[in-house]
Order: structure tokens, then sequence, then C-alpha cells
């Protein structure tokens, strides 16, 4: 039976878990992810000399192996607990940097994009619903909204975020090992740091009713639809890893102007991400969704319309990768906050963290699917010719099919408990 009621200002029965910890952990975990990802297709592509296919391959089983197993690890930290399942997750990871840097066999590389994507799993659903149920608790004292805290949580990501990418362009100059090294002691700290911090009778339940087998979430068809359809967001956000490096090379940039481009990402995030939250919420999510998503296939138009032509010079060459990451950004900040708040209206009473899981495998489905075709056609993209803006055409027609769909979903009377859900303060 489909869960449609909306159980915002639910006390949650676990320990308090302060949520400024949740977002300190945001910072650190995105600090060392991005030492080493916005630089891995350049290590494979340049140092082990792989085809773009093989590139968006691995990126793409990396990307599904965290997106794609988030419903298990959700599953997995509502019934044995988030904080096990977090520290679990910090271990996992810090062993797929390790084998990411020091492997150049390709079944050693995929095994630690899988554990690198794995680690994630496993971390990632606990957090958000451990900072859904902090911010339950807040909307019912009359605080910070759930989507406020999320909203939160992208800024603290995206400070870790800029941090991550100028470190990783310094230590490049080294070796990619040294990158990945770095980074999988950034995981080895917070191991040490959330074991000490996390409360070890948390839960990611929201009331203290028997709860049904973690697959419930599959007999939820509402809720199905909208993951299916949120799914492309993943994948147009994915295309800074797998897409953006190809732009930059059609246009003659170097390394330095990848790092450039996520510091834009984040400090786009960090002047922007709350008013445009703020925004968001006024407006309600059927239209700042598919707002959202209209503005993710913008930024690949651009880049679609400027491919088959030779790049301006000096640094005007950047302007379509910097509109194409700028319209990313911005469509990130509107839908991801939306989404995240609208999860526990779907769960209804159940425990939240399958329920996250979910959406997040869904998007990882995508990505495989997805950067197995972007990845083949991006290999006639990486100089100016006749037919090189066809990659960022089908990447543009992915976000823009979900744009039309999610209208026609927020039409449905079943979810007009999430269409008027109030815009408490924060």
């Amino acid at each position: 039976m489909t869960s449609t009621s909306a159980p915002s200002g639910t006390p949650s029965r676990s320990p308090t878990v302060n949520p400024r910890l949740l977002l300190a952990s945001q910072l650190i975990f995105n600090a060392g992810f991005y030492m080493v990802l916005p630089f891995l297709a350049v290590h494979l592509r340049d140092n082990l000399a792989m085809a773009g296919a093989m590139v968006g391959m691995v990126l793409g089983i990396r990307t599904f192996s965290q997106q794609g197993l988030f419903v298990f690890g959700g599953a997995l930290s509502d019934a044995l607990g988030p904080r096990r399942i977090i520290l679990l997750g910090c271990l996992i990871r810090t062993a797929g940097f390790l084998m990411l840097g020091f492997s150049d066999a390709l079944p050693m590389i995929l095994l630690g994009a899988c554990l690198t994507g794995a680690g994630s799993a496993l971390f990632s659903p606990a957090v958000s619903a451990l900072l859904a149920l902090a911010g339950s608790e807040s909307e019912a004292r009359g605080g910070q909204s759930r989507s406020a805290l999320f909203a939160r949580l992208a800024i603290w990501g995206e400070c870790g975020a800029v941090m991550g990418p100028v470190l990783g362009a310094l230590l490049l100059d080294v070796s990619f090992q040294l990158v990945s090294l770095a980074g999988a002691g950034v995981f080895v700290l917070m191991f040490f740091v959330l074991g000490r911090a996390l409360p070890a009778g948390a839960t990611t339940t929201q009331t203290d009713e028997p709860q049904a087998s973690w697959w419930h979430v599959f007999h939820n068809p509402q809720f199905l639809a909208f993951i299916v359809i949120y799914s492309t967001a993943l994948l147009s956000y994915n295309q800074l890893y797998l897409a953006m490096p190809v732009e930059l090379e059609r246009v003659g940039a170097d390394e330095g102007a990848l790092a450039i481009m996520f510091m834009l990402v984040s400090v786009l995030v960090i002047a922007l991400q709350l008013p445009i939250n703020r925004l968001a919420r006024h407006v309600g999510p059927g239209i700042s969704l598919p707002l959202g998503f209209l503005i993710y296939a913008a930024g690949f138009a651009a880049v679609a319309w400027a491919a088959p032509h030779a790049p301006a010079e000096g640094w005007l060459k950047l302007w379509p990768a910097a509109v194409m990451v700028s319209a990313i950004a911005i469509a990130q900040m509107i839908v991801r906050p939306v989404a995240m708040d609208l999860i526990p209206g779907f769960a209804g009473n159940k425990p939240l963290g399958v329920y996250y899981g979910a959406l997040a495998s869904a998007g990882g489905v995508a990505v495989l699917l997805g950067n197995a075709v972007a990845g083949d056609l991006l290999d006639g993209a990486l100089t100016p010719a006749p037919g090189a803006g066809l990659p960022w055409w089908v990447l543009a027609g992915f976000p823009l099919v979900s744009a039309v769909a999610l209208v026609v979903l927020f039409r449905l009377p079943a979810l007009a408990h999430l269409r008027t859900r109030p815009a408490p303060k924060g």
C-alpha cells in the first residue's frame, strides 16, 4: 500500500544527533572525495591511455556502485544503526582510493571504483536520514525546516569541495598516487572522529511503531515514479566528471582549468544555495523541480551550440564550460534540497534510510546507462567538428524529459499533500 502521510514534525526516538556534526562530516567527506575524483578521468585517459568509452565505464561503475547500492546502504542503516554503517563506509572508501591510485590493471581499477562507491553508499543515506529527523524535530519546535538543513548540508559540502580540487591539483604535480593517498587519509581521519562523536543508539526510524521489511519501498508507486524521473539529476551532475573534461580538452585548457570549474561550482553554491532554496520553497516543488531540470538542459545546450566551432582565444574559450557548470550548479541548488525534503512525505511512518537510498540508487542506474551512451559519443567531441554537438544534445534531452514528466506527476491527486506542504522558517 502506498504511504502518503507526511510526518513533518514527528519527533524521532533516536538519541539526538547534532546537525552541526552531520554538516561537518559532509565537509570532510567532500574534501577527501574532491581531492581525487575530479582528476580520475584525466589519470585514466592520460596516464593509463584508456579510451573514452573505457573511462566512461569506470566512472559509471563507480557511480553505480555508490548510487546503485544506496538502497542497500539505507536499509542496513535502518536495520543495524547508522553509526556502525557510517564507520564501515569510511573504511571501505579508504581501501577504494588506495586501489585507484596504486593500480594500473583494469580489474583492480574497477574494484577500486566499486569500493569507492560502496563506501559512500553506506555513509550518505544514514547521514541524510539523521539530518531529516533533525529537521523534523526542528520544525516541531518552530525552527529551521528540513529543506533549509539540506541546503546547509550542500553549502558545507561545497566548502569541502572548494578545498578538495585545490589540494588535489597541487598534489597532482607530484603524482596521482599521492593524491589518492591523501584522499584515503581523510577518510581514516573521519573514521576516528565520527567513531567518538556519533551516539551508538541513534536510529533512522521516525516512529516507535513496528516496521515492515525494507522492501516496502518498492510498493509505493508514486515514489517509484518520482525517483525514476528524478534520476536524470544525478546523471546531469555527473557530467562534471565525465563530460566537462572533454569540453576543456576541446578548447585546449589545462588541468588548472578543471580545478577552476569545480571552484566555480563551490562558490556559486556557497553564495546562492540558501536564497535559491528559499525561493524554491516559496514557489513549491511543482514549479521549482521542473524549472531546475530545464536549467540542466540549458547548460548542455550551450555547449552543444559551441562544440562544432573553433574555440575563442584566451580565457573566452572557457565560456561554454563555465555556462554549463553554472547551469548544473544552479539546477542542483534548486532540485536537491526540495527533493530531499519531499522524501519523508513519501515515506510516511516508515524508516527513512531505505527511501533516501532508493532515491540515490535510481540515479546510479541512470548514470551507468547514461554514461555508457555519453562516454562513447563524447569521443567525437574532443575536437571542434560538425558532429561535436551531438553528445551534448543527447545529454540535454534527459533532463528535458524529466522536466515534462515532473509537471505531469505533480498533478496527481495522491501527491496533493506534497504540493501544499507549508514552508516553515529557515
